[in-house]
């Protein structure tokens, strides 16, 4: 269904003129001589975008107060405000009382088509990005996890997120790198504005990159807009930036240097008030030493490092992400969450995961559509690693179990107790003490039992606190 646009000028043949070329690009046009036309019109049925005269003679109200109108009972609404006897304060006080841009007349109809795009464009965000927000808002407190390093990356993304900084996220495919950018989106003064993510990875070699920075009109084809064009005032995440072309690179320097960059086949220089965030799965450092990415780009980028730790280098957060995913899963799925087992648990965090937060979701969303019992029966240890194994996953299946059953006790419980503490020292990511206290035994005896059993835990003893 095409957006309706609200035309406001004294003028019948600017109305007109306006209305024409935006049929031809296919929105939906409607008319107002006036004030009171204009206010009774919106009463009926409120447009996506109103185009208004500053100057409306034989009007009730002018332009201005027109616009005061529409802001106080429409407060979401889109104005761009037109005029051909415009001055400068008069286009600074239409944009302080909340119209979206300010057209000199006579303008040319591609300058009005790119501002009425822009202005739908981002009402249609505004609108999705409300949604996303009373469905799932993003904030420091989907950063789950009670660990230090969660607690520090909290406290650091609290700090820079109402910034406007630049901000580069490193961390392994899965880790959570996304969300951080989304945070961070929220949290500053751009939150309302748009949110734009360019997958480098996927954006077109052969085309020059055009998803990013656009494509003038050529014959038989229309103007693209670019994503740096579409995040004016808002917030551009760059998606494993390693991934960009050479000549794209060159072009996004260019971009943060001057503010400004130039569609894909155009000569003008596009103004774009962007701030940008970058994720990256690789080193920079090390791409940049090999040559593979550029130098000064990945210095731009780097004003605020953020390292995001793998999932199994922080197995204490494990239980709440658990907790956290099971509920946000079922409340899209529509069904009503499911508790884990303590065995679970110690199941979930005994896992390597090498798909990290994506793993686990996967996880989480088979035990809840596939794990029998209803909502009061928590989801055992046994069925929890049968749905890690489904994946592809066998961390918590004992492969030697039919072997230890054909041992004699003796030799039988000293097997079982090597695997147990195994699998618990791997749980707590060989943290010595959350071990001991877990299995009932102070350190020094678990130290002695540890070098009884033969194992050599040198590099998962440290006492670490992650």
């Amino acid at each position: 269904m095409p957006h309706e646009i609200l035309i406001v000028d004294d003028e019948a043949d600017i109305r007109t003129q306006i209305a024409g070329i935006l049929e031809d690009i296919g929105y939906e046009a409607s008319q107002a001589s006036n004030s009171t036309q204009a206010l009774a019109a919106m009463a009926g049925r409120q447009p996506a975008l109103v185009v208004l005269d500053v100057w409306l003679g034989d009007s009730e109200l002018d332009g201005l107060e027109t616009l005061a109108a529409i802001r106080r009972d429409y407060p979401d609404q889109q104005v761009v405000m037109i005029s051909g006897h415009a001055t400068f304060d008069m286009a600074v006080t239409a944009t302080k009382m909340g119209a979206y841009d300010f057209i000199t007349k006579p303008f040319k109809a591609d300058v009005l088509i790119h501002t009425v795009e822009r202005s739908i464009h981002e009402m249609r965000l505004r609108q999705e990005n409300r949604e996303l927000r009373r469905r799932s808002p993003s904030g420091p407190d989907d950063i789950v996890g009670v660990s230090q390093t969660i607690a520090h990356l909290r406290k650091l993304v609290e700090k820079v997120g109402p910034t406007d900084s630049r901000v580069l996220i490193g961390g392994p495919p899965g880790s959570g790198k996304s969300l951080i950018a989304r945070v961070l989106h929220q949290l500053s003064p751009r939150s309302n504005r748009s949110f734009e993510l360019a997958n480098c990875s996927t954006l077109e070699t052969d085309g020059r990159d055009a998803l990013l920075f656009g494509r003038e009109a050529s014959p038989g084809k229309p103007r693209q807009i670019g994503l740096l064009e579409r995040a004016h005032r808002g917030t551009l995440v760059l998606e494993e930036v390693a991934d960009l072309s050479t000549e794209a690179q060159s072009k996004i320097v260019f971009f943060l240097h001057e503010g400004a960059f130039r569609r894909i086949g155009g000569q003008r220089k596009i103004e774009s008030d962007v701030r940008i965030l970058a994720t990256s799965r690789r080193n920079l450092k090390f791409e940049v030493e090999a040559g593979r990415f550029h130098e000064e780009l990945f210095y731009r980028l780097n004003v605020v490092p953020i390292d995001i730790p793998p999932l199994r280098a922080r197995r204490k957060d494990i239980a709440g992400l658990a907790r956290h995913m099971m509920a946000c899963i079922a409340a899209d799925r529509g069904r009503p969450p499911r508790s884990i087992s303590p065995e679970g648990i110690a199941a979930l965090e005994a896992c390597e995961w090498p798909g990290n937060l994506w793993e686990l979701g996967s996880v989480i969303e088979r035990l809840l559509l596939t794990v029998p019992g209803g909502p009061d029966e928590a989801i055992g240890g046994d069925e929890v690693a049968q749905a890690i194994g489904q994946g592809g996953q066998a961390a918590t299946q004992w492969e030697g179990a039919m072997g230890v059953l054909n041992q004699p006790l003796r030799d039988a419980r000293e097997a079982f107790e090597r695997e147990y503490l195994v699998f618990h020292l791997t749980r707590f990511g060989g943290n010595i003490s959350r071990t001991a206290e877990f299995v009932g035994m102070d350190r020094a005896a678990l130290h002695r039992k540890l070098k009884l059993l033969g194992l050599n835990m040198s590099t998962k003893s440290r006492e670490t606190s992650a």
